[in-house]
């Protein structure tokens, strides 16, 4: 037995009264009469005055009784049996970022959820719930099957962050948590693009509402030595103002005393987006914000110093004078390698080296010398030929190298790549023109910034949501990503790519306890951003649950109202029955006539 509404049971203090009144006799006002047996039944006694007694009415007083409590168990919510079981109500809440819209009246659809969730768990008179949240990685906000309060307490606390995402697989999961026949509710800002899709138990509740707006879709921080340069991407969606003011402050950094305010005006097409590049200098945490509007979360990001880790470069012994010295200008102007004591054969990142040697770069020409100025052809998207422009290029090589060919001239194989990520460039510098053009400095770039990819850390310091984190870890090294939703082992040497984090802030890769690295997720997304197809459905789930099948009562038990108006019924029968004897007891005694 259990009770859904146990507050009623108050209503058991009826008794008190009830049960007094029966002990309690009224005081009688004497009667003279000419002789008793003018009475039916008369009273062998007659007292006046209240007074304590032993009644004898005690069927009359059991059915009251019995009425007073049959009424006491339906105001209770009693239940028997099945119907005594625990109803669970699964919610699954949208995790995504546009669910922080405010509609015209400036509630956010999440307020709203959490108003028609409160609604739904008292209307569906749910004992336990099971919370939710959608997103690249569903969450168990509360649950599985939590208390109501706590459950829409912890609905209270949460802050939908999360990337653009298909809610299938929260479903999916909702619906085995549920049971079989059992229903899910779903809240979102969205209608389905095909109803005829949704999950046959699920109840899809879109509160969303289409608006413009004005967002940041990019933004990156890039730092050399005092100089921060920062770049925004801006777009505007819908029915948004054209044209809007872009605020930039830049917080003092440690060689600062003051920090830096600017503000751009910034004209936005149609479509597309605009485009902002500023430079501080010795600037710390820089804050970008646009003026508030439907989602103003994308409106405000905060770029922490992204300093540039370069990379140990060395040359090895044996390269050719022309190749050295083309090495030698590049290392010398390129602010991403570091030479010197950090540039070591043996602590460098990267090795550039003659043919025949165990370099990661090798560079030069061995054999019978073959001179092409075209048509070269390129391996297209790899990212080693990331603009790389041959055009007006003589290019002299020798025997082919080993490795897949990246870049050729006809038989000749001027760069290739083997298995083990070692590159050979087939060159011959005395008796070609490359390093004399665009194409020499951006290739050894490109060699640069994929050698930076294989170094310890994050190779990306900023991602927007949605993105996968690439990290790169050491063999036989335990590690850990740190961030705002906890902490967790990180599985993998080399480079490893981590599922997109659940939302924005600060992570840091920590190898034994210590920070290796840092890296910023912002809360950007271009498709959350895009508010022009939110809306408000409706769509009911296509099947029956339980509570409809008859699994469970809809509502409280008829039962005691049957017991209660029985117990009234026959009540009424019996004092009516007893009237007649009733009056003649009631009737005091005189002695006698006079």
């Amino acid at each position: 037995m259990s009770f859904g509404f146990p507050w009623g049971l108050l209503a058991l203090g009826a008794l008190v009264p009830l049960v007094a009144a029966y002990f309690l006799r009224r005081r009688q006002k004497p009667v003279v009469v000419s002789a008793l047996f003018l009475w039916r039944r008369p009273s062998p006694r007659a007292e006046a005055g209240p007074r304590w007694e032993r009644f004898t009415r005690e069927a009359s007083l059991l059915l009251e009784v019995l009425a007073v409590v049959a009424a006491a168990l339906f105001l209770a919510d009693v239940r028997w049996g099945d119907s005594a079981r625990v109803r669970h109500l699964v919610l699954v809440v949208d995790g995504s970022l546009s669910m922080s819209a405010r509609g015209p009246d400036g509630v956010s659809v999440l307020e709203q959820v959490r108003r028609e969730a409160a609604a739904r768990v008292e209307s569906e008179e749910a004992t336990q719930v099971t919370l939710l949240a959608s997103g690249g990685t569903p969450r168990m906000l509360a649950g599985p099957e939590a208390e109501p309060s706590r459950a829409l307490a912890a609905l209270e606390s949460f802050q939908a962050q999360g990337a653009d995402h298909d809610p299938m697989p929260t479903l999916i999961w909702a619906q085995e948590l549920a049971g079989a026949g059992r229903r899910v509710a779903f809240f979102t800002d969205v209608p389905p693009v095909n109803a005829a899709l949704v999950p046959a138990s699920v109840r899809w509740t879109a509160l969303g509402t289409a608006r413009g707006n004005v967002a940041l879709v990019s933004a990156q921080r890039r730092d050399e030595g005092p100089t921060a340069t920062v770049t925004l991407r801006v777009a505007r969606f819908g029915e948004a103002p054209e044209e809007v003011d872009v605020r930039v402050r830049a917080l003092p950094g440690a060689g600062a005393k003051a920090g830096t305010e600017r503000v751009e005006r910034v004209q936005l097409p149609e479509e597309g987006t605009a485009t902002v590049r500023l430079t501080f200098q010795e600037a710390g945490d820089v804050e970008v914000s646009l003026p508030d509007d439907a989602l103003p979360e994308d409106g405000q990001v905060r770029l922490p110093p992204a300093p540039l880790r370069p990379i140990a470069v060395a040359l090895a012994q044996g390269l050719g004078a022309p190749e050295q010295a083309a090495l030698e200008r590049f290392l010398a102007v390129s602010p991403e390698v570091a030479r010197g004591a950090e540039g070591s054969e043996t602590d460098a990142v990267l090795v550039l080296g003659p043919p025949g040697t165990d370099a990661r770069v090798t560079v030069g020409a061995g054999g019978a010398p073959r001179t092409f100025v075209g048509p070269f052809f390129s391996e297209k998207g790899h990212p080693l030929l990331d603009d790389v422009q041959l055009s007006g290029v003589r290019w002299t090589a020798g025997d082919n190298p080993p490795g897949k060919p990246l870049v050729s001239a006809g038989d000749a194989v001027l760069v290739s790549e083997e298995a083990d990520g070692r590159v050979h460039v087939n060159v011959d510098l005395s008796r070609s023109n490359v390093q004399r053009v665009s194409a020499w400095p951006v290739l050894l770039s490109n060699l640069v910034r994929e050698a930076r990819r294989t170094r310890e850390g994050f190779p990306r310091r900023q991602l927007m949501l949605g993105e996968p984190l690439p990290v790169v870890t050491l063999a036989g090294a335990r590690y850990t990503l740190v961030g705002p939703g906890g902490s967790r082992p990180v599985f993998g040497a080399g480079e490893v790519s981590l599922s997109p984090p659940t939302g924005p802030g600060a992570y840091s890769l920590e190898r034994g306890g210590d920070v290796v690295d840092t890296a910023q997720v912002l809360a950007l997304d271009a498709r959350e951003s895009d508010l022009r197809e939110r809306g408000r459905a409706e769509v009911p789930a296509r099947e029956a649950g339980d509570d409809e099948a008859g699994g469970s009562a809809p509502g409280r038990a008829r039962w005691p109202l049957v017991l209660l108006l029985a117990a009234l019924v026959a009540d009424f029968y019996l004092t009516r029955r007893e009237t007649p004897g009733a009056s003649g007891a009631s009737a005091p005694s005189t002695g006698g006539a006079s």
